[in-house]
């Protein structure tokens, strides 16, 4: 294939005694006049291979049925008053409405009415105490830049905002619905230069005033990459305040009584642990934490009692278990009136329900029973009115079914029940799925979800192995219209719970990140030459993809191991990694992956960084790089910079093409923009691995 023209610097720097080449330095500048017209031949480049794929017409045909199926967001209440999101099939974007407590049901924001052209996005949203305000966050043009606002849900009057700079802010509303306090970051004229996504702070607003007047509560002299957390009681007594750098799995956890002094007081600082805390209705400071039980625990403290903050004095609800992962929780109330804990633990990456007395009674903890019901699939959240009742609303999706919402009552502890389900356009394709394990390098059990249409490997079909392994994030099993339509297509979608996810933990996690990450990409290997072991595929008819830290993921196992498989999907990666923490949100990072700046961390980086195990003459798959100009967390230049130098290296026909997208970014998009995307992903696989449906 004649390739765009990509000069190569003869630009080598030397970092900590490492000789480091960096021949496509100049893609890395996006209004550069080499790089406008390099991408734009890449642009005609793609296209013109892209409609020569057999199966994308076919492939946009099926997966505009399956993702136009509907998705329901478990509900929050607040006063009788539930808001909960729903996308029905047709609509871009999922609505915000809210259920009266007479049933009465309306729709309260819809992005599509906003922006006709779909580019608005809901990031987040929080309801006041007494249900009667929302504040709410949008970003345009997936540049995830969120302004805040706040509107009556009575009327639908705006009172406040936008209100800038909100970006990954949460809120924590005042009795009254009169106050917030929120996350905001500073102006850009009172930072450093290239450092304005950073510098954050909590402030505390009070609704309809000039943010310019909030009082600022907390974070000063606080490294610029700090997160901040915030959540209030709902009597409006406690603040609790938490802080993590960048994407550290570890925070630190301030509480204030707002009755008393209002002071910030230490319950967690500088501990290599992270505990949510929150105080209930009970009037009891509750942790969910990982602080000795990397399996996570459920625990007591009193607020009032400084004393009783202390990790030893903690009374266990839900100790930590031998087999799963605790994730979320949810009180309420027992038939009997006595206090009760629905818990969710991931076992093998698949959730289960089951119930604790919340009393603290028995020593030790012993749970009232499991909840049967669910499938093979995930709790996407548990909720429950903060004013107590009887009844929680469990969030489920598997594989065959689209996020939806179930019931559980303490009248009918061990069932669940319907409450909203979502419509699906089409008809669901058959799917079986089967649990099995491949070992990786050193021995190590890995998880892998393998689905196909006949639930054995009756022959060798084209597979796609789809991972991402990081950040303490769990691939459990979730609706999935590309899974489905490759299936229904006759392949086989495998999913590999691999380490430096959440699935058996944070042990699990940090066996997957810093100087163990290539632990991740052999685990990854494994699971390929697994599914060709058990007969489910061969190399030549597999696949892998993965997008963000899991286009990373595939970064490195194409330049790793080049003949694991036959096509390879690389989406809004990170590629560049001596170079990554200077772009976008990078440096948050640096706490997973290690910095450049520290002599034995650049060792870890060079290790795998993919841009730089490039070897010239290597015969490398067929690679798909599809990025999003408008994304600000994974900047497009790493896609750029190895799309250029496997163009320039490879010893194969395959084809190695740069997809890109204008004024998407890294996270929600409309459901038209998704459907383009993964029918040019899926028809690529395809065309590779020989699928012809």
């Amino acid at each position: 294939m004649r390739y765009p023209e990509a000069p190569r610097l003869d630009l080598v720097e030397h970092l900590h005694g490492h000789p480091v080449a960096d021949p496509y330095r100049w893609l890395e500048d996006p209004v550069d006049p080499r790089t406008v017209a390099w991408t734009a031949a890449q642009d005609a480049l793609t296209a013109g291979q892209m409609a020569q794929l057999p199966l994308r017409r076919r492939f946009a045909a099926r997966l505009e049925e399956l993702v136009h199926a509907g998705a329901v967001g478990v509900p929050v209440w607040r006063a009788g008053r539930a808001f909960s999101t729903r996308r029905d099939p047709g609509q871009e974007h999922a609505v915000l409405r809210v259920r009266e407590p007479d049933g009465r049901e309306r729709v309260l924001l819809d992005p599509m009415a906003l922006d006709p052209s779909g580019t608005t996005t809901l990031d987040a949203w929080s309801p006041s105490w007494e249900g009667d305000r929302l504040a709410y966050q949008l970003s345009t043009g997936g540049d995830e830049e969120s302004r805040l606002f706040v509107l009556d849900v009575a009327t639908g009057k705006q009172l406040d905002g936008p209100i800038d700079r909100c970006r990954y802010s949460p809120v924590a509303w005042l009795p009254g619905g009169e106050e917030l306090f929120y996350v905001r970051r500073l102006a850009p004229e009172l930072v450093p230069d290239g450092e304005e996504q950073f510098h954050r702070r909590v402030w505390r607003h009070r609704v309809g005033t000039d943010p310019a007047g909030d009082v600022l509560v907390h974070g000063e002299d606080s490294d610029p990459a700090t997160y901040f957390g915030v959540r209030t009681s709902a009597d409006g007594r406690w603040l609790v305040v938490s802080a993590s750098v960048g994407t550290a799995p570890r925070d630190d956890v301030w509480l204030a009584d707002l009755a008393g002094d209002g002071i910030l007081r230490e319950l967690q600082v500088g501990v290599d642990a992270q505990t949510a805390a929150w105080v209930a209705r009970d009037g009891r400071l509750w942790l969910l934490t990982d602080r000795g039980t990397p399996r996570g625990r459920l625990a007591v403290a009193d607020p009032a009692d400084p004393a009783s903050w202390a990790p030893d004095r903690w009374r266990d609800v839900v100790p930590q278990q031998a087999d799963g992962v605790l994730t979320d929780v949810a009180l309420v109330d027992g038939a009997d009136g006595g206090l009760r804990v629905l818990a969710v633990h991931s076992v093998d990456a698949t959730d289960r329900l089951s119930l604790w007395a919340a009393d603290g009674a028995s020593f030790p903890p012993t749970p009232l029973g499991d909840v049967p019901g669910l499938g093979l699939g995930s709790v996407s959240g548990v909720s429950s009115p903060p004013e107590g009742g009887t009844s929680a609303w469990v969030g489920y999706t598997d594989f065959a079914t689209p996020p939806s919402v179930l019931r559980w009552d303490a009248a009918q502890p061990a069932a669940l029940t319907g409450w909203e389900e979502a419509p699906v356009a089409g008809e669901v394709p058959e799917v079986h799925v089967v649990e099995t394990h491949a070992t990786s390098a050193d021995g190590t059990p890995v998880h892998l979800f393998v689905l196909s249409p006949t639930g054995t490997p009756d022959r060798p079909r084209p597979a796609v192995l789809y991972g991402y392994g990081g950040f303490n994030v769990a691939l459990t099993p979730a609706y999935s219209a590309q899974a489905l339509a490759w299936v229904a297509a006759g392949g086989v979608w495998a999913v590999a719970n691999l380490r430096g996810g959440s699935e058996h933990g944070e042990e699990w996690h940090r066996a997957g990140m810093r100087e163990r990450k290539q632990n991740v990409f052999d685990d990854f290997a494994a699971a390929g030459e697994h599914l060709v072991a058990r007969g489910w595929t061969t190399p030549d008819r597999l696949a892998v993809m993965g997008g963000s830290n899991g286009g990373l993921l595939v970064g490195a196992t194409l330049t790793q191991r080049p003949d694991l498989a036959a096509a390879v999907v690389c989406s809004a990666p990170l590629l560049d990694m001596v170079r990554y923490e200077r772009f976008g949100l990078g440096r948050t990072w640096n706490d997973e992956y290690g910095t450049a700046e520290d002599p034995t961390e650049l060792g870890w980086l060079l290790g795998y960084s993919p841009y730089h195990r490039v070897v010239e003459g290597t015969a490398y798959p067929a690679v798909l790089f599809t990025t999003f100009e408008s994304d600000t967390r994974v900047d497009p230049l790493h896609a750029r910079k190895l799309a250029a130098a496997l163009q320039h290296a490879t010893g194969s026909a395959a084809p190695v093409l740069l997809r890109r997208e204008t004024e998407v970014g890294h996270g929600a998009r409309a459901v038209s923009r998704t459907v383009g995307l993964a029918a040019d992903q899926l028809a690529f696989l395809a065309a590779h691995t020989g699928l012809d449906g």
